[in-house]
């Protein structure tokens, strides 16, 4: 699992209502650096998930061409980080690193030039599917997941127990989709339908 935590922090917990500030902000990486801006992340101390798969690639090895299992980001240049907007758009201004960070903006928000953020909750929901490299989850594109809202559903046993997601047609077959809206989102390969507890 791609993610790390800002000193002081706990995942999973909604502490805002406690006196923290920090929040969770979905970031574009401008030409792929997502590693390199996750590797400064993590010197720093700053929480940020970068989801990550496995991708079969191409190498040369003693003149032979073989192929290897890399492990490599599952949305290209996404980074989710937790922290403040103040910090964040200082650390932008001074760090030659971070600088290629951009905020998303919310266009379904009242309010002109809104920032996007992802609930606490709604983010560890995410990362409890997410962070799986194997072949239980498929990322998905936009393309993939046109189509009708399905019933929204938790999972009441296995691996996945208490993740909450919904039920949508991927790959011509029903299956959990957890999203966060406009960002990303990812589905569970197979669940048995006896897990599945509608919700809301």
């Amino acid at each position: 699992m791609m993610t790390t935590k800002e000193t002081g922090s706990e995942s999973g917990r909604d502490t805002r209502m406690c006196g923290d500030p920090k929040t969770w902000f979905p970031m574009r990486v401008t030409y792929q650096r997502e590693m390199k801006v996750k590797a400064e992340l993590d010197r720093l101390g700053i929480e940020n998930f970068v989801p990550m798969r496995y991708k079969v690639v191409e190498s040369q090895n003693d003149g032979d061409m073989e192929l290897r299992r890399v492990l490599v980001p599952a949305i290209s240049n996404l980074i989710f980080v937790r922290s403040t907007q103040e910090r964040l758009s200082e650390l932008k201004r001074r760090n030659e690193v971070l600088e290629p960070l951009r905020y998303m903006m919310d266009y379904t928000a009242s309010q002109e030039h809104a920032i996007m953020t992802v609930a606490d909750g709604e983010m560890e929901n995410f990362m409890r599917v997410a962070s799986r490299t194997d072949d239980s989850v498929i990322f998905l594109d936009n393309e993939t997941v046109v189509g009708k809202e399905g019933k929204c559903v938790e999972i009441m046993g296995g691996a996945f127990e208490g993740v909450t997601g919904v039920i949508r047609r991927v790959k011509r077959c029903k299956r959990v989709v957890v999203e966060i809206d406009g960002v990303a989102s990812v589905a569970i390969a197979w669940v048995p339908a006896g897990m599945l507890k509608e919700i809301g």
